[in-house]
């Protein structure tokens, strides 16, 4: 549910499986289950009808999948609801033979279960590996039938605690019947950083489209789409791609930058610049900001002269609570409801968990948790 261009994650990813042909959906929900049952309902508003099965404790992806097992007949496509891709993959991954696995090439596999394929056969798989013995990587789509619920019956819990899919594909593998096939458009979303990528993909089409109240001497180059309610004040600068949602407040002498998403309900004030960066609703950043390659929560609240910064000195990679993000300029991760008073600086790969509050004045670096208050 996690916003990329305004929208929660797996709608691009529905969107995709019904313009493949796809029409009767079946969503695992747990935990926030009255969040994804209020935004997609029962799928009218896409042509498609979506029926839940709740998985009330989440004990893997083996479990999840198990949760299913009464509201799907003949084959069934399965896929993780944190990726991206292209309905033209997914149109020709529906005709291969069930079982199927969809596949792609990555050059930092060691953050993902590895698969090693020949002639099209996967003859093995390997779980996040620091040595892995091959590039191509499991995409979390599956073609099945039913019969996998036998095998997922027998599955047990790992060293990770979880019920793993992964496992009972194995007795696929040993009777030489899982196939492989290559996702040509993948993208992964498995970190806060995966966000910003995912997000300037998506806006890679973006129609221009203005449904605000935008003064005079507003300057707006390339795609930007500005919401119903949303006032652009004067001397504000936009340029696209970039997505403004409803009944927010730009400027005046905002600069907004491209590969920006804002939430509706935002406040974006006097001379503050915003650079490739989600902005979640309800979010305050009102006067002499700069936030650039970063995911912000919704209700935040910065502070007059409160900045992040997005790039070390000596250009090496950013890392985020020692994870590194492989990306040369990334600004911080911040959690909802987070509160900075005037004057804070935020290093970069920050990471700060929700309804944190800081002092004026403050220096922030390194990871903070949830309901942290630095005075």
């Amino acid at each position: 549910m996690l916003p990329i261009g305004n929208r929660p994650m797996m709608e691009p990813l529905i969107i995709s499986a019904r313009d493949a042909g796809i029409s009767e959906f079946v969503i695992v929900v747990g935990y926030g289950e009255r969040e994804v049952r209020r935004y997609f309902g029962d799928g009218s508003r896409w042509g498609i009808h979506i029926s839940y099965a709740p998985q009330r404790q989440q004990q893997g992806t083996a479990d999840a999948l198990r949760s299913a097992r009464d509201f799907v007949t003949g084959t069934f496509l399965v896929l993780n609801g944190d990726m991206i891709v292209t309905s033209s993959d997914l149109a020709k991954f529906i005709e291969r033979p069930a079982p199927c696995m969809g596949i792609s090439t990555t050059d930092h596999p060691e953050d993902f279960g590895v698969v090693m394929v020949k002639e099209d056969m996967v003859t093995a798989l390997e779980e996040k590996s620091h040595h892995p013995k091959s590039t191509q990587i499991n995409a979390g789509a599956y073609l099945f039938t039913p019969d996998i619920f036998d095998l997922v019956d027998q599955v047990q819990t790992s060293s990770r605690g979880e019920l793993e899919l992964t496992d009972a594909l194995g007795v696929f593998i040993r009777e030489q019947r899982l196939t492989a096939f290559e996702i040509c458009s993948w993208k992964d979303i498995g970190y806060p950083w995966d966000l910003l990528d995912a997000n300037a993909a998506c806006m890679t089409s973006l129609p221009r489209e203005n449904h605000g109240d935008i003064e005079n001497n507003v300057t707006i180059s390339g795609a930007v789409a500005i919401g119903e309610g949303t006032v652009v004040k004067s001397g504000t600068y936009i340029e696209g791609p970039c997505i403004i949602g409803k009944n927010c407040r730009i400027g005046p002498n905002a600069y907004i930058r491209g590969s920006t998403s804002i939430g509706d309900n935002c406040h974006i004030g006097h001379c503050t610049e915003l650079k490739n960066s989600i902005i979640m609703e309800g979010t305050k950043i009102p006067h002499f900001n700069y936030i650039g390659d970063s995911v912000i929560g919704s209700g935040c609240n910065f502070g007059a002269g409160t900045k992040v910064a997005n790039l070390r000195h000596d250009h090496a990679n950013v890392k985020v609570c020692g994870k590194d993000t492989r990306h040369t300029k990334f600004g911080a991760i911040i959690g909802d409801g987070v509160h900075f008073g005037i004057n804070c600086t935020i290093n970069v790969g920050t990471m700060v968990g929700s309804n944190a509050l800081f002092v004026p004045n403050s220096y922030i670096e390194g990871c903070y948790g949830d309901n942290s208050t630095i005075r």
